[in-house]
């Protein structure tokens, strides 16, 4: 593949999606401190150089920077972008402290930090209830249509025809229920399956196998299988009304927010490897193939990204939105912010491990290049 067509196809489609999800979040803390009378200096889309800009009627300075892998919005009063202390280079008048953002009360802080992660979940259950509503939702009874022979779920005695109602005690309504549980159990620990079946229920033991399977992208990843399979003709898209695809969008984003964490956890835990984490490279080869398997999927992937960055940002890490949330509830609790000097050690500690995670998941990505 030539330089212009990865430019074309996978580049391109990164910067676009990545663009939108930084956007949303940037506007987030960008509306709210609007709202609670914060004067705003620059809204930058990327880091870096300036490429182009221009100044709106309040004075903000809009800005497209020359490094795009992010963004930031500075405020009146702010030392740096990334609101990590005050300016003391000078001492404020009484009307510059009414639109500084360290001068606002921590209530007002803590509200316009939250409100970017909060708008990029906002966004994400926009998103999928415009596509459950226009296009559908897929919907598969979670009947089996097939087990395979040897598989774990034949050596446990499940049979094709089996409704299974539960996981580990938890309801199944859909296949893609099954879809999604299954990939998050731990490697070599056993799963409850309850089916129904004849009008009875059974539960049986199953521990899933590792498998290597392709995606629908090509990309091929080590995850645990049961060995079942269902009829795609089954498969329906379901159209919903607003307010059933509002519900169903917000549980959808739960879902992906707490398979995430669940996800993280057993990484953590050790229960999980670590090669599923994915940087910049892995974003943009993503991006470039959901834009390439049609507009539905590629408007999908950006919904997902805009969780996935949203959460991301509510991490108690220094440098991050989560860590400034959590400096100020502190400050809530004892009545006065930290010292500064903590605050900047804060600041350093969050800094070193963004850039440590950032170097390791980049070292996945090339991993990942070199072995696909």
């Amino acid at each position: 593949m030539d330089i212009l067509s990865v430019l074309w196809t996978t580049v391109l489609p990164f910067l676009v999606i990545l663009t939108i999800v930084v956007f949303v979040h940037e506007f987030g803390h960008f509306i709210i401190a609007r709202i609670n009378g914060v004067k705003v200096d620059v809204f930058s889309i990327g880091f870096g150089k300036e490429l182009f800009g221009w100044y709106d009627r309040h004075g903000t300075r809009w800005r497209v920077s020359l490094l795009p892998l992010g963004g930031y919005v500075k405020f009146f009063g702010d030392a740096n972008e990334a609101s990590g202390g005050a300016d003391k280079s000078r001492e404020l008048s009484e009307e510059e402290r009414r639109v500084s953002f360290q001068h606002k009360r921590v209530g007002q802080r803590f509200s316009i930090v939250l409100a970017g992660p909060a708008f990029n979940f906002i966004f994400a259950i926009l998103v999928f209830a415009g596509v459950f509503m226009s296009v559908g939702q897929p919907t598969t009874p979670p009947v089996l249509g097939g087990v395979q022979e040897g598989s774990p779920a034949a050596e446990a005695g499940l049979m094709p025809g089996d409704r299974v109602i539960a996981i580990n005690g938890s309801a199944v309504d859909r296949f893609e229920d099954i879809q999604r549980m299954v990939p998050l159990n731990p490697e070599g620990r056993g799963m409850d399956v309850t089916v129904l079946r004849d009008g009875e229920q059974r539960t049986y033991e199953i521990t899933p196998r590792m498998t290597e399977m392709t995606d629908g992208f090509g990309n091929t990843q080590r995850t645990p299988v049961l060995g079942v399979s269902v009829s795609r003709e089954a498969m329906e898209l379901v159209r919903m009304g607003p307010v059933e695809a509002v519900g169903q969008a917000v549980v959808h984003t739960g879902t992906v927010v707490t398979s995430s964490l669940t996800a993280i956890g057993q990484m953590i835990s050790g229960d999980r490897g670590t090669e599923d984490l994915g940087g910049p490279v892995r974003i943009a080869q993503f991006s470039g193939q959901a834009a390439q398997s049609g507009l539905v999927n590629a408007i999908m992937f950006v919904a997902l990204l805009s969780v996935a960055l949203g959460l991301f940002n509510l991490f108690p890490v220094p440098m991050l939105d989560g860590g400034h949330l959590l400096f100020y509830g502190i400050e809530a609790l004892r009545g006065q912010p930290l010292s500064e000097q903590v605050q900047e050690y804060g600041f350093r500690v969050g800094l070193v491990l963004v850039l440590t995670l950032m170097v390791f998941v980049t070292w996945n990505d090339i991993v990942r290049l070199i072995e696909g």
